[in-house]
Parts: C-alpha cells; structure tokens; sequence
C-alpha cells in the first residue's frame, strides 16, 4: 500500500517542484531508435554565459546501445523526438546539431565534453537516466553530478548545484576531450522551437 501511495504522490510533488513528467509511448521510442557510429561515449553539455562566465545549464549524452541526452529540466524539445521524464531519444547528428543550436547563441557558447567509455559503461549511464525521472527546475547540474558517481569511471564527481563546478570536475576524468561552441544567433530561442517544430526531423541514420 505505501509503494502504491509514493507511485500516486510522486507525479504531484514533482509537478510541485517544478518537474514536468512525459512518457513517451514505447513505439515511439523504439521508431527513433539510434546509434552513432564509434566507440561508446558518455559526454556532457555545460551551457556558459558569455557575458558573466557562470554556468547555465548541465546536460548528459550517452552513445551506448543508443544515443539519448537527458536534458534535465530542460526547455528544448521537437514533436518528433520522444521524452520520457527529461530523456530525449533518437538523437541523430541533425538532431544533435538543433540540440547544440539552440543553446550556442550570442549570449551563450555550450562546452562538449566527451569520454571514450566502454559499452558495459554506456549501459550503465543510460539506465540511470531512463531511472532517474523528471526534474525540478535549478537541478540539472545536481541531477547530472548525482548520476556520474554511480557510473563507474565517474565516481570522483561530487554533488553540486553549479554547471561550472560539475564542467571543472569532469574535465578532470581520464580521457577527457572538450570542444567549444560559440554562435552569433539572437537570443530568439522560442522562435527557433517555432521554426523547427514546424519542420520534420529527419529519421534514424541522417
């Protein structure tokens, strides 16, 4: 019975918070499947003012047996690609390459930063983001550096609140690569998720 009363409180206390639970039906999932060529990678987005040099936004990408980014408490999206609870699947280079721009703008560079990881690793980051669920508002970056510690290879990241802490602590993982992305867009972000809403996104393999 207790089981039973969390399952029914949950989506209301996150709705509380902020979070914003979807579920995206398993067909839909499984229609965008993708993998990106390569090794396995788990990299993360750091969104970073351009004007004050804080931290924005964290996100996570994992190529394993497929290629999601969990997005948490994010604000982009496309009709085309199903969420569930702030993973995002089917996330082909032209997907990725919208992801990418709707964050770099004139205001805003986004930092990539990616590990060579092995697949049994791979699996392990995107089941704790399929477990993790929806997130409140303010709580990306502690979602995302709640999650690492938990994927081996990733243990030394500690808990916080900033992206520019967590960006710091995963440039410190082995292997690490880092590029920048900086674009000279307006700041027009909602008529960008206008434009692109209005256009498919092309199929898994494009």
């Amino acid at each position: 019975m207790r089981n039973i009363l969390l399952g029914l409180l949950l989506p209301l206390f996150l709705a509380a918070c902020g979070a914003e639970p979807k579920w995206a039906p398993q067909e839909d999932v499984d229609r965008v499947r993708y993998r990106a060529d390569g090794p396995p990678k788990i990299t993360l987005f750091t969104v970073i003012n351009n004007r004050t040099d804080s931290g924005a936004h964290s996100a996570l990408m994992i190529n394993g047996s497929q290629r999601v980014i969990f997005d948490p408490a994010g604000t982009w999206w496309h009709h085309s690609i199903p969420e569930r609870n702030d993973v995002h699947y089917g996330i082909t280079p032209r997907v990725l390459a919208f992801y990418v721009d709707y964050h770099a703008r004139e205001t805003y560079r986004v930092v990539m930063q990616e590990v060579i990881v092995s697949p049994e690793v791979a699996e392990i980051a995107l089941r704790e983001v399929q477990a993790h669920g929806a997130v409140p508002k303010a709580f990306c970056a502690r979602s995302v550096s709640g999650i690492l510690p938990r994927v081996p290879g990733f243990e030394s990241i500690r808990d916080t609140f900033h992206p520019k802490k967590l960006h710091r602590q995963f440039a410190r993982i082995p292997g690490v690569r880092e590029r920048v992305i900086r674009d000279d867009d307006d700041n027009a972000r909602s008529a960008l998720l206008t434009a692109r809403n209005a256009r498919p996104v092309p199929a898994a393999g494009n």
